[in-house]
């Protein structure tokens, strides 16, 4: 199966940052779309940012200006930069890949908590 590595959660202080990392299957030849989520408890799993084959890219209100997303193609990895960052941002992360529409493939997730 395809397989999702993520890295780079932690506990964090207000006002700093992480990289989190998500490393593909090499085996993959192309990825028509790459996603991060997140969920906090009790919460529904919002979509956080996404960047397309094409070069899209798109955020949530809530994080534009603070959060981007990029992605490497050899190998297959894509990275969320996470910038001033608050205690509602809170939650687990989670991984998305869109290989070939509609099937999704998920990463387990990884927690970032942002408190003092």
């Amino acid at each position: 199966q395809v397989q999702l590595v993520e890295s780079g959660g932690g506990l964090v202080q207000p006002g700093g940052s992480l990289r989190l990392s998500c490393a593909v299957s090499r085996s993959i030849s192309s990825i028509y779309r790459m996603a991060w989520y997140r969920q906090a408890p009790g919460k529904q799993r919002e979509l956080v940012a996404t960047i397309t084959s094409g070069g899209y890219t798109y955020y949530a209100d809530s994080v534009k200006g603070r959060f981007t997303i990029s992605r490497d193609n050899a190998p297959n990895t894509v990275y969320l930069q996470i910038n001033s960052l608050k205690p509602e941002d809170t939650a687990v992360y989670y991984c998305q890949v869109i290989i070939t529409v509609p099937t999704a493939y998920w990463g387990q997730g990884t927690q970032v908590t942002v408190s003092s």
